[in-house]
């Protein structure tokens, strides 16, 4: 990716073999970070021993923030005490170490997250926006963008500012037009800053300038 428009890459976990293969990654590539975590999908799998080992892996240089964690009320399963239990386990892990989050919050109604890190979220509309910006959190914009039905996301990602925005790939999901239903790729970012610099009525340049700037911060590799 370096020499495509790709920098670096924060590859992030959402299970325990995910987790595996994003440290497996990190270790082979210079411009490949990560973030470790379990996603509420998959807490039902998290012990004790595992959330030991999830543990002293956040804690390496690399590793950026600890995600993707979260709550997804969409699936009955896991239940939603369990998923509880180890969002609140992972956001305490942060806290310890001084990481921020990668959060995915889904089917929360009107539920208020009482975190008190920074964090990235991309389930939003404006009305969940305002709150997440209260609390200090960045919003990791992604394809839904440039679909034509994402009037609510449109509107959110009108109002919130530049400097709390980064851009994100969701991979393998998610693809922006005119890549949508295919597998997707950092090498669609394009696609969505274009839409964003429309929306935000600002050129392209400006707003990948300001997506790198703030990535920088929030993973604090601007130091």
């Amino acid at each position: 990716l370096p020499g495509q428009g790709i920098a670096r890459v924060v590859d992030v976990g959402a299970s325990l073999a995910s987790c595996r293969k994003v440290l497996e990654l990190m270790e082979q590539y210079d411009y490949i970070y990560g973030a470790i975590g379990v996603h509420p999908s998959e807490t039902a799998e998290l012990t004790e021993e595992s959330y030991s080992w999830l543990k002293e892996q956040c804690q390496k240089e690399k590793c950026l923030a600890v995600g993707e964690i979260g709550l997804d009320y969409y699936w009955p399963e896991p239940d939603h005490e369990t998923q509880k239990k180890w969002f609140l386990r992972q956001l305490d892990l942060a806290r310890e170490i001084r990481k921020p989050i990668q959060s995915v919050d889904r089917d929360m109604k009107q539920v208020r997250l009482e975190a008190t890190i920074m964090a990235m979220e991309h389930s939003y509309t404006k009305e969940t926006a305002k709150i997440f910006l209260d609390m200090g959190f960045y919003f990791g914009i992604g394809g839904v963008l440039t679909f034509k039905n994402a009037k609510k996301l449109k509107e959110a990602v009108e109002y919130i500012p530049m400097d709390r925005i980064v851009l994100e790939t969701d991979c393998p999901y998610l693809a922006p037009e005119p890549n949508r239903g295919k597998r997707n790729s950092s090498l669609n970012i394009p696609y969505v800053i274009a839409a964003m610099a429309q929306i935000k009525r600002i050129t392209e340049e400006e707003v990948r300038k300001a997506a790198w700037d703030n990535s920088l911060k929030l993973y604090r590799m601007d130091k």
